[in-house]
């Protein structure tokens, strides 16, 4: 397929402070790191106006100057920072070298719709770069911690030699420690044997209860429905409280299955409201035709209702299981010393002995939610498509 042709040259009014703001933006990220944050939005922005301006005289072919671009990009990361920063300036390079052309040649227009004035495509980008802080604002300690669980060191920073990338930094001993040591095998064991079976509570109550709030001659159910997806509502520590208080009087405070129902409790909101979206585009009719043909309200709804929104409930499940396997106040005034969580182990490792076996913990629990969350994904868009939602 041809490439897109360049749908007009842009002015230098434009040009030259565009990318200059954007070279401002990531030089106030190299001068923190260098010890002035403001030295670096200077320097930043003066030097892409002058890459800018220089770009729009044409005078080298793209190609060659968007590598020129990244090679001295590359070469000052090298001096101030060694091979690791020659590579984070590379990447700079190669971005605002793409990022010049793209504004100067107006490629950033190719996609859009020809009639949208200069004010609706400023918004149109505009939101997408704060979708885009806000993003990176949440995912770069996520990232930050994945490197960091394979120091060698018993250090929570980053070593010399890891910065060199010198495989003698690296290793995987707290994953060892985290597999092989007795109090982290004993918190997931607990981990693992709460969470499923507060799962299956929650699927079960919330099932019903989201199937039950469908009906249309339910009264006061937006009364109820506020008072069931309230565990996800009021803040976790007046929750915990609560619970405790009154599973205090039922004498089930420090046992295993008062640290199931409170999770139980803390993931049936998610699975009510993930089964009631499901059930906005089911179709009473197959219930009724069900009826007739003399089916009776058990088989119906494990025949007829179930296979549809299987989706729903399932990734309820996946929400209430991540919700009991990554919970750590409650399980902190419910649970007790032989029911710690891998949570309450991890909270337990940053405030008593700085263990880097939790960086560890944490990146497998990341992996675990990414997969989760993938599948939560797969099963929303099979729910669509079951629905008439999305083609096929």
């Amino acid at each position: 397929m041809a490439a897109l042709t360049p749908i007009s040259r842009k002015p230098a009014s434009l040009v030259v402070p565009s990318v200059a703001a954007a070279g401002a933006i990531a030089g106030i990220f190299i001068g923190a790191a260098q010890g002035s944050a403001f030295l670096g939005f200077v320097l930043g922005g003066v030097l892409l106006a002058v890459i800018a301006f220089v770009a729009m005289q044409d005078m080298l072919p793209e190609k060659l100057f968007r590598w020129i671009i990244l090679a001295g990009f590359a070469i000052a990361g090298l001096l101030l920072g060694g091979l690791p920063a020659l590579i984070i300036g590379g990447i700079f390079g190669w971005f605002f070298g793409w990022f010049t052309y793209w504004i100067y040649e107006g490629r950033y227009r190719s996609k859009l719709a020809p009639y949208l004035t200069p004010g609706q495509v400023l918004w149109h980008f505009t939101f997408r770069v704060i979708c885009g802080a806000i993003f990176t604002f949440l995912i770069t300690p996520i990232i930050v911690v994945m490197p960091l669980s394979f120091n060698a060191q018993d250090f929570f920073t980053f070593t010399p030699e890891m910065l060199r990338f010198d495989p003698a930094g690296y290793s995987l001993k707290h994953y060892r420690d985290f597999l092989t040591n007795a109090e982290w095998t004993g918190a997931v064991w607990n981990s693992l044997r709460i969470a499923p079976v507060a799962t299956v509570i929650s699927v079960s109550l919330g099932t019903l209860a989201a199937i039950g709030l469908s009906q249309a001659h339910v009264p006061g159910k937006r009364a109820i429905m506020a008072i069931l997806i309230s565990p996800m509502i009021v803040p976790l520590i007046i929750s915990a409280t609560g619970m405790y208080f009154f599973y205090s009087k039922i004498g089930i405070v420090g046992t295993y299955w008062g640290v199931v129902l409170a999770h139980s409790a803390l993931g049936i909101p998610f699975v009510i409201i993930t089964v009631t979206a499901t059930l906005v585009g089911f179709d009473n009719s197959l219930t009724r035709a069900a009826a007739n043909m003399g089916a009776d309200p058990v088989t119906t709804f494990f025949k007829v209702q179930m296979p549809l929104i299987l989706p729903g409930v399932i990734s309820g499940a996946l929400f209430a299981f991540i919700t009991s396997f990554d919970e750590v106040v409650v399980v902190l005034f419910i649970g007790s010393a032989e029911l710690q969580t891998l949570p309450w182990q991890m909270f337990t490792g940053l405030r008593e002995q700085i263990s880097p076996t939790i960086l560890a913990a944490a990146t497998i629990l990341v992996g675990i939610s990414i997969v989760l969350l993938t599948v939560v994904e797969m099963l929303r868009r099979r729910s669509e498509r079951l629905r008439g939602m999305s083609p096929s």
